[in-house]
């Protein structure tokens, strides 16, 4: 669940609100790359040291720091947390505009090789304008046996007539 934008600028120092307020949509937007760079740079810096100073007063608290105070963490957490979210926005951000970047030099990649190719010499010679007649037809010479007429069914009706004959004696 996000945090409102009035709860952010309370939990923030007055130098620190202004970045912040720079990671948010519109004015995300409209940076540069290297604008989000440095950005990206600076809540990174940001979020690492409030994640320092809330593991050095848990270690504190458990009595293994050098500190003598078990100041709560619960502000710096909070502060953590305002900077990864604006992180996690300026990261996406980041992601987007290194994304075009890609795109366009793939695209210029493939037309080059495409301009490449069609400049290519052939290696096979084209077919011409129409194909060659192909093949000639060859007749079959095979002689197919004539049955006449008589003789269809013959086979089948000895087969009937046999089985008939067995019925009866049986």
């Amino acid at each position: 669940m996000g945090i409102a934008f009035v709860h952010e600028h309370g939990l923030l120092a007055e130098e620190e609100r202004e970045p912040i307020e720079r990671s948010h949509y519109p004015r995300l937007g409209e940076l540069a790359r290297d604008e989000v760079q440095a950005l990206a740079r600076w809540l990174r810096a940001r979020r690492n040291r409030a994640r320092d100073l809330i593991r050095d007063r848990r270690r504190d608290r458990r009595g293994k720091g050098g500190g003598g105070g078990a100041a709560s963490e619960r502000g710096l957490a909070a502060k953590k947390q305002v900077y990864a979210r604006a992180l996690a926005r300026v990261n996406a951000r980041l992601d987007l505009l290194l994304n075009e970047v890609r795109i366009a030099r793939n695209a210029a990649r493939l037309r080059r090789a495409l301009d490449r190719r069609k400049a290519a010499p052939r290696h096979h010679p084209g077919a011409g304008e129409t194909a060659d007649a192909g093949m000639a037809n060859r007749p079959n010479r095979r002689v197919r046996p004539t049955i006449l007429g008589a003789q269809v069914g013959r086979i089948s009706q000895r087969t009937k007539a046999a089985q008939a004959a067995r019925d009866a004696r049986g």
